[in-house]
């Protein structure tokens, strides 16, 4: 978590259960492309990784909806990034918060914490 904010850091620490959190299937799979060319290292295999980490921190998947994918669509492309790109259209659609250091995520209609 070297890179991870404090705020980021007291993100990922175990939390009440009743605050839903919840992690994108894209940031996976951008951590599994990553991982297979060795352009990052979890530590460990993949597989398992993020159930492991997400049940002790109380994350959950924010599952992939059509909703999501037509808003993707509609975007602007002021971050050309497709995996970021859905993420933003997550949060933009569930009105949440999406939590990344990348400020091209600034100019969408979304809350960005860091």
């Amino acid at each position: 978590m070297d890179r991870l904010s404090s705020f980021g850091v007291r993100l990922h620490r175990p939390a009440n259960p009743a605050h839903r959190r919840v992690v994108s299937p894209a940031s996976a799979w951008e951590v599994a492309i990553k991982v297979s060319l060795k352009k990052l290292d979890i530590g460990g295999p993949y597989r398992g990784f993020f159930p492991k980490h997400m049940l002790r921190t109380y994350f959950e998947w924010l599952l992939i909806t059509d909703d999501h994918l037509a808003v993707v669509a509609d975007l602007p492309f002021h971050h050309k990034d497709p995996f970021d790109r859905l993420m933003i259209a997550q949060a933009n659609w569930e009105g949440i918060p999406i939590v990344s250091a990348d400020a091209q995520f600034d100019p969408y209609p979304i809350t960005r914490l860091w």
